[in-house]
C-alpha cells in the first residue's frame, strides 16, 4: 500500500517540501485537491480523507517567484502556518531541549543516565546551532557516548569555540 492508502483518515506528514520535484508537486496537488489518488498498479482512483501536514526550511515564497515551487499547491498546503524560529533565536529552549535530549541519548544506551554539567550547558548556549535542533541532538547523542562518568562536559561537545569578536582599532 501507499502511503495515502496507509494514512485512512490519520495524517500524512511531507518533511522538506520545499526539495520535492516538480512532478511530485504535480501529483501532490491533486490528491489534496480531488481527494483521490491512483495507486501504483490500480485501475481504479481511491479516496483519501488523509491530512497533509508539510515542513520545509525553504523560503517557499521566493521558491514561487523563482518558478520552482507551485504557487496553487503553496495556498493549498498553507491552511495553518506554524512558523519556528531558528534555534539561534530561541536560546532560552535549549536547557530543556538539551535535558530531553541526554535523557533520550541515555535510554538508547547500556550506560548510566548522563547529566549536563553547568559548563557544557553554557556551551550550547552560546553556539548558534546551523543544524537547529538535529545538531543539537547529534552532539548531545556523541557527548553521552564519549562522557566518561556520565557527566557531560564541554570537552565532550563536538561543536566549534565560540568566536571571538574581534573590534578593529582605530590605527
Amino acid at each position: 500500500k501507499g502511503r495515502f492508502a496507509l494514512a485512512g483518515r490519520g495524517t500524512i506528514f511531507l518533511d522538506e517540501i520545499g526539495d520535492t520535484t516538480a512532478e511530485f508537486q504535480t501529483k501532490l496537488l491533486r490528491v489534496i485537491q480531488d481527494r483521490e489518488f491512483e495507486p501504483l498498479g490500480a485501475e481504479r482512483s481511491e479516496h483519501t480523507d488523509a491530512r497533509v501536514i508539510a515542513a520545509t526550511h525553504r523560503d517557499l515564497e521566493q521558491m514561487i517567484e523563482e518558478g520552482t515551487f507551485r504557487e496553487d499547491l503553496y495556498y493549498r498546503l498553507r491552511v495553518v502556518e506554524i512558523v519556528l524560529p531558528p534555534l539561534r533565536d530561541r536560546r532560552d529552549d535549549i536547557p530543556l531541549l538539551a535535558t530531553e535530549l541526554v535523557r533520550r541519548a541515555s535510554a538508547a544506551t547500556a550506560a548510566p543516565p548522563a547529566v549536563l554539567s553547568y559548563e557544557a550547558l553554557a556551551r550550547l548556549m552560546e553556539h548558534d546551532w546551523p543544524g537547529n535542533v538535529r545538531e543539537l541532538e547529534n552532539c548531545l547523542a556523541r557527548a553521552v557516548v564519549v562522557a566518561s562518568g556520565g557527566v557531560i562536559r564541554p570537552e565532550h561537545l563536538a561543536i566549534s569555540p565560540p568566536r571571538e569578536s574581534v573590534t578593529p582599532s582605530l590605527a
